[in-house]
């Protein structure tokens, strides 16, 4: 039997557009949605060539990606980050949400988030499906947020910060 990965981004984006969750705990589909007499259900012995999977969505995994891969570089939470880009704190987010219609947003704003992360990182942020599950899972985990401090952010993204921050604001000069 052929094993599918998880999807990527832009096959997430596409295929799966119209899946919503509710609230903001975590829901994930572990294999295949049964259609009629079983079809698309390997347990019953049929052999489908396309399946798709929605990953775990684990707000705690969510805020060490969100520190670890640089989000917190221009985005906040719970008031620790940048201030480049918009607040990311799970009480400005709909209550009831689509993951999909987030990473549609990012999508929408990718030219400009990639040209930033390249100059700020010297790099493109690169996500996993899961990864961004993760991180998706956490922007809405208001739980999950009050425990994101200053001592979650590795130290070579807290160097570029405070390299940021003495670039903004001159060197040696206090931070406002």
């Amino acid at each position: 039997m052929r094993r599918l990965g998880i999807f990527t981004f832009i096959a997430g984006l596409a295929a799966l557009t119209g899946i919503g969750f509710i609230g903001s705990g975590v829901a994930a589909t572990h294999g295949p949605a049964a259609g009629p007499s079983g079809q698309g259900d390997p347990a019953k012995g049929s052999n489908p060539e396309h399946m798709l999977i929605m990953p775990m969505m684990i707000p705690a995994r969510g805020r060490k990606l969100f520190a670890s891969k640089g989000c917190v570089v221009c985005h906040s939470v719970n008031g620790v980050g940048g201030e480049d880009a918009p607040p990311l704190d799970a009480a400005t987010m709909p209550v009831v949400m689509n993951p999909f219609d987030f990473a549609a947003k990012m999508w929408r704003g990718a030219a400009a988030m990639i040209s930033v992360q390249e100059d700020e990182l010297g790099e493109q942020i690169e996500f996993t499906g899961s990864e961004l599950a993760n991180i998706i899972a956490f922007v809405h985990s208001a739980e999950e947020q009050e425990k994101f401090t200053k001592a979650d952010i590795p130290p070579r993204i807290s160097a570029l910060m405070r390299r940021m921050d003495e670039k903004e604001n001159g060197a040696g000069k206090p931070k406002k």
